[in-house]
């Protein structure tokens, strides 16, 4: 009887583990028109759009992030990590409650439109 109670609170807990690893990270494809526009992600560069950007921050963490392209404007704006539920983090925050700080995460996608330069 104790061998099954045994395994049955290591399944558990590597199940509650598994949805907390992979709860943690939410990730938003950043595109423009016209594409190719340099990304800059909290005052970092980190690639050209389309850009996958991924980040473990928690619950409505802001992350300003500035795109910008030869002949057009500058464009800056801030995400929020509040757009969709993400159902990993709630489930798993019924077995570890700190989870929870994870239950919401970015839209899957937004596309931003930059406007040429006067």
């Amino acid at each position: 009887m104790k061998k099954q109670t045994f395994a049955t609170r290591s399944a558990l807990f590597l199940f509650a583990a598994l949805i907390f690893l992979s709860s943690c990270t939410s990730t938003t494809l950043i595109q423009s028109v016209p594409s190719g526009a340099k990304v800059t992600v909290d005052g970092e560069r980190v690639g050209n759009t389309p850009y996958a950007h991924t980040d473990t921050k928690i619950v409505f963490s802001s992350t300003s992030v500035i795109l910008e392209k030869e002949g057009y404007d500058p464009f800056a704006t801030i995400i929020v990590k509040n757009e969709e539920p993400n159902v990993g983090a709630i489930v798993g925050g019924f077995f570890v409650w700190p989870i929870w700080l994870w239950a919401l995460q970015y839209k899957a996608t937004r596309t931003y439109e930059l406007k040429p330069a006067e």
